[in-house]
């Protein structure tokens, strides 16, 4: 979906021409008369808005800068691009200093207001990503980090903010990489143990031998090579959340023992002679369904109705196409910031590109397709040419990648000389080897050939065309004069 630029302006040609300015450069446009609607649409629970062009003088007590204040105030983090008339210093300073992120002088240039509001939505992404960051880092996460236009991912935020009041086990399925552990952390942010520690467990990569020590902890000298008391994983969770990742990979004695410490809320550190006491909030996930191996018998009944009490599912990408265009600009905006590009955005057909592939990776694939692509990026805009890959899976879309050269067939080549004359496709090439009776020319003959192009193509720089042939200048012109050649280079100098 194109951004949303609400433009704020009293009068009516300028809020005609600023919108038809908007439309045509592929965003879509909304309208406010004044500061009092303008505010109104920006504070709507449902606002598409997420640039705003707002003039500085407008009547009726709501100026350009009272609409700043008033959005400050109520922590609407819109990035706003001012216009004015005048373009007096004294009035952008106060408009910058007031929140607004840019300027444009009335009236503003196509290319200069598409630069405004590209530059615009890579600062709020870049700063909502930094926001982001630093919420998951502190456990404090939280659903409107997870904002969706998808009605199916909605559903699950909606179940999840449920879950969050309660201290209720939540499992969690999904495709590997749809996010199921950013859900789990947006869970913990927004109920009672925010802030508390968040242990994340990855079952399927815990080599069987240690799941028990991993989980529940160990004595030191409880066996060989254990040097040191370790306190597993459910102990260092305790007062927070424990997450437990792809569930279904944990062997069955090891189920055994995880059920009980759900069940007591206590553990048995191995070769400890006490059990410890914890208080976890549990959340599990997986990427298969439990209750198909529980009829495998591969997990056992009794812990998957334990672990399943308030189960949600996940969408995939593909089915939230509308959730990547926010995602593309905000890995865009991460990744520019940390492998200092000047990305400023991704133009319309590549957006298109990434909205119509089906992305069996999910979330995580898409991050590193724009990781990719960010670091393969030599202009500010992200095109179709930097997702070959991509590209080659979505009809429609030209493939930029070369085809390798296949090898010729033994049984069905002909001569060398035939195979070389169809191989090589610069009809020019064929000169530097060949006389034009066919005949190979003479070492003499190839050796002047490649000193000459060298005098022209150099422009008769003896240094650099000795550097680049690979031999002494006072060689390379004792070879000029024996090939008659000190005469050409005596014409190129001049």
């Amino acid at each position: 979906m194109p951004t949303t630029v609400l433009i704020v302006d009293d009068d009516p040609v300028q809020r005609r021409l600023a919108e038809a300015m908007v439309r045509r450069l592929g965003f879509e446009a909304v309208v406010a008369e004044g500061g009092a609607e303008a505010l109104s649409l920006l504070r709507a629970p449902d606002s598409p808005v997420e640039v705003v062009l707002l003039d500085l003088v407008m009547p009726g007590g709501l100026d350009g800068l009272a609409v700043l204040a008033e959005m400050r105030q109520a922590s609407l983090d819109v990035p706003v691009i001012v216009q004015t008339a005048n373009g007096s210093i004294d009035a952008v300073v106060n408009a910058m200093r007031a929140g607004a992120v840019d300027f444009v002088v009335k009236p503003a240039g196509a290319e200069r207001l598409q630069v405004s509001i590209r530059n615009a939505l890579q600062v709020d992404q870049l700063q909502d990503e930094i926001r982001r960051m630093r919420r998951r880092a502190s456990g404090a996460l939280t659903f409107k980090d997870l904002a969706s236009k998808s009605p199916d991912m909605g559903r699950v935020i909606r179940l999840a903010e449920r879950a969050a009041k309660s201290n209720i086990p939540v499992l969690i399925e999904g495709e590997s990489g749809v996010g199921k552990e950013v859900l789990a952390r947006a869970i913990q942010g927004s109920g009672e143990r925010r802030g508390k520690p968040f242990v994340t467990v990855n079952c399927g990569a815990i080599p069987d031998n240690l799941v028990e020590s991993t989980l529940f902890g160990h004595e030191k000298g409880a066996f060989t090579g254990a040097t040191e008391r370790h306190l597993g994983k459910f102990v260092e969770a305790s007062g927070g959340t424990l997450f437990l990742d792809e569930i279904g990979e944990l062997p069955l004695d090891a189920q055994v023992k995880l059920l009980r410490a759900l069940q007591e809320g206590e553990v048995d550190p191995v070769g400890g002679r006490k059990s410890v006491r914890v208080d976890i909030r549990l959340v599990s996930a997986t990427n298969r369904s439990l209750l198909d191996l529980v009829k495998q018998g591969r997990f056992r009944e009794d812990l998957y109705y334990r672990l399943n009490v308030f189960p949600m599912t996940l969408p995939p990408l593909r089915a939230r196409r509308e959730d990547i265009p926010d995602l593309v600009r905000s890995f865009c905006a991460r990744f520019s910031a940390e492998e200092g590009k000047r990305v400023r955005g991704i133009a319309p057909d590549a957006m298109a590109l990434l909205a119509r592939y089906d992305w069996p990776g999910n979330v995580r694939q898409l991050e590193n397709a724009l990781f990719r692509a960010v670091v393969l990026a030599d202009g500010d805009e992200l095109t179709i040419a930097e997702f070959p890959q991509i590209a080659a899976h979505v009809e429609g879309f030209e493939v930029r990648i070369p085809p390798a050269p296949s090898l010729p067939d033994p049984a069905t080549t002909a001569p060398l000389r035939e195979v070389v004359r169809v191989e090589v496709r610069d009809p020019h090439a064929l000169s530097l080897v060949e006389e034009e009776t066919g005949e190979m020319k003479t070492m003499e003959g190839l050796e002047s050939e490649i000193i000459r192009h060298a005098l022209q193509f150099y422009r008769g720089r003896m240094s650099e065309v000795s550097r680049r042939l690979g031999i002494g200048r006072s060689t390379l012109y004792r070879k000029l004069k024996d090939l008659g050649l000190d005469d050409e280079k005596a014409e190129d100098a001049a």
